[in-house]
């Protein structure tokens, strides 16, 4: 397949400097090559973009949570991706259920953030996922189609997009949908970006499963096909759950 998998722990608004020996202990393991064969990636908050890339070697990646879709200007309180970029950022994860509801972010502000954080040569993740309701009412696919249409950039290279799916209802709470649904799901996702960017570019980009990965269940989902890592949430926190679940990725 050659899509190596990608271990990416986005720590949303938790970790002030004392957290930082969570990033020693995640460098510590890299330089003693116990990481498993996956890259790694985390996404502390904007305070710690810095000192972030100070603490972990160059080979795992820093990302920032979200972005303005504007390079400068008058928005108080937001940060641009070239502002991120400097901090020490290489990715930016985008669309993340938690802004879309709580900063009612729609799919063209992601698209938008996204244009802007690829013309700062940020790499760009995108979440995609659809709540309980929609789910239940067997909309899934839909939601996820629109999502993915409306966030993605015409112009990006695969090399600059990792798509996430995270099922809202899974954030957090501890459920996941099955092996076969999560299966399904990544490869209806991948299809979809082959109709719109070729079958050459869609077998390339990674699609990570978010929503509750933990070190118990995290080698079930990476050993399946379409599935190329994980956005881990709570199990980043702490370096011996975001290093476990790092381990039990397989080579590929």
């Amino acid at each position: 397949m050659g899509r190596r998998l990608l271990i990416a722990g986005n720590w949303k608004m938790n970790g002030l400097r004392a957290e930082l020996a969570e990033l020693d202990a995640i460098a510590a393991a890299v330089a003693s090559q116990d990481t498993g064969p996956g890259e790694l990636l985390v996404a502390p908050p904007a305070t710690l973009l810095a000192a972030a890339r100070e603490h972990l070697p160059s080979d795992v990646s820093v990302a920032a949570q979200t972005c303005h879709h504007n390079t400068r200007g008058p928005h108080t309180g937001d940060l641009s991706a070239h502002m991120l970029q400097e901090a020490g950022a290489d990715s930016v994860i985008l669309g993340h259920s938690e802004r879309r509801t709580d900063h009612r972010e729609s799919d063209e502000d992601v698209c938008a953030r996204a244009q802007a954080a690829l013309a700062a040569g940020l790499r760009t993740i995108v979440c995609v996922g659809e709540s309980e309701a929609e789910r239940r009412a067997n909309e899934t696919l839909t939601i996820l189609g629109r999502q993915l249409d409306g966030s993605v950039p015409g112009e990006v290279t695969a090399e600059k997009l990792v798509i996430a799916y995270e099922p809202i209802w899974a954030i957090g709470t501890g459920l996941t949908p099955t092996p076969h649904d999560i299966a399904e799901l990544h490869a209806f996702l991948r299809n979809r970006l082959a109709l719109r960017f070729g079958h050459a570019f869609a077998s390339c980009v990674r699609i990570l499963y978010g929503g509750s990965v933990k070190p118990s269940n995290a080698a079930e989902f990476f050993a399946l096909d379409d599935v190329d890592g994980a956005l881990i949430g709570g199990a980043s926190l702490k370096a011996t759950d975001f290093l476990a679940i790092a381990r039990s990725a397989p080579e590929r």
